[in-house]
């Protein structure tokens, strides 16, 4: 009896020990899939639809209060219901009523009211100045409350939608990207449920340019954040647990959702090279201003490289 005891004993320490490791990959391989089925379904209802600029109403008046915000509300409604398995529509009001959660985890461990607006998301993606002796660049946009669905597959999914956004024109270097995001959606896998942890069952996908969009959904890695030249930043990520540089849509991704990371304001390297092949564009976190950086010239400029999970 002594050694039937013992061994449960033994057995059921080893349980209390390996069983929240196993919880816990199982959570990770499901979050995984779901991610992934959602971005394929919301690439393929981006790439039905004719147009993601003009939906809606967004006005204000001349003290910059907004006077009319139907944008996000009808950009579900009109547009995205008609491509996507739309399950309830939630107005700015009513968030919670689809599933959004008040508070979520950044992928920096902190704690956070869910934001509400563009502004509470990132406020440079309103209002952002860039300016040096050479270059003076800003932008001034309506800041549009977010409105909230639920798919048929059980996502909640929260949307900060810009009606005036506008295509890519091909720039090569100094340009704000904030007028570029078209639509920007914040999903939580398994409704309000826990553990509401970016990185886990929440993320996020932004969507580019009215037409020819891009849709990207990138997963930054933690603790992946380095210094270096481009060719240091490609190797780092290659060896860095399967991972990349993000391209420039997905750094622009990052900065639209900073809040949701590290809420770093430092400048960041794509992988996307100009079109003349000497530079790589990288992005001032603290404006919004995409620049480019020699590639190669001088074994090339150093700054900051932060690595994305490959899908």
């Amino acid at each position: 009896m002594a050694e039937i005891l013992l061994s449960l004993t033994i057995i059921g320490v080893v349980a209390a020990i390996t069983l929240p490791s196993l919880t816990g990959n199982i959570n990770e391989r499901t979050w995984n899939t779901q991610r992934k089925a959602l971005y394929a379904r919301m690439s393929q209802a981006i790439s039905l639809m004719p147009a993601l600029n003009s939906y809606g109403t967004l006005t204000e008046d001349e003290s910059g209060s907004v006077t009319a915000d139907t944008a996000a509300e009808i950009f579900i409604t009109a547009g995205l219901s008609k491509v996507l398995k739309i399950n309830n529509i939630c107005d700015s009001d009513h968030l919670p009523d689809c599933g959004i959660p008040g508070k979520l985890t950044t992928l920096a461990a902190s704690t956070i009211d869910f934001p509400q607006n563009w502004t509470s998301l990132n406020s440079a993606m309103n209002n952002a100045l860039y300016s040096t002796s050479a270059i003076y660049q800003s932008h001034s946009l309506i800041n549009a409350a977010a409105a909230a669905f639920e798919t048929a597959n059980g996502e909640s999914i929260a949307v900060y939608y810009q009606p005036n956004c506008v295509t890519d024109m091909g720039e090569s270097n100094f340009y704000m990207i904030q007028p570029k995001i078209c639509a920007n959606f914040i999903f939580d896998l398994n409704g309000s449920k826990g553990p509401n942890t970016v990185g886990k069952d929440i993320g996020f996908i932004t969507v580019l340019y009215p037409t020819d969009s891009h849709v990207v959904m990138p997963l930054p890695e933690i603790g992946s954040i380095t210094r270096g030249n481009y060719a240091t930043l490609v190797s780092h990520c290659r060896n860095y647990d399967n991972t990349r540089l993000p391209i420039r849509e997905e750094l622009a991704a990052m900065f639209t959702n900073k809040l949701l990371l590290n809420n770093s304001n430092d400048n960041y390297m794509s992988a996307t090279i100009t079109k003349d092949g000497a530079g790589v564009y990288h992005l001032f976190f603290a404006q919004g201003m995409m620049g480019s950086v020699w590639k190669d010239k001088d074994g090339g400029s150093v700054t900051s490289g932060w690595c994305v999970r490959r899908n």
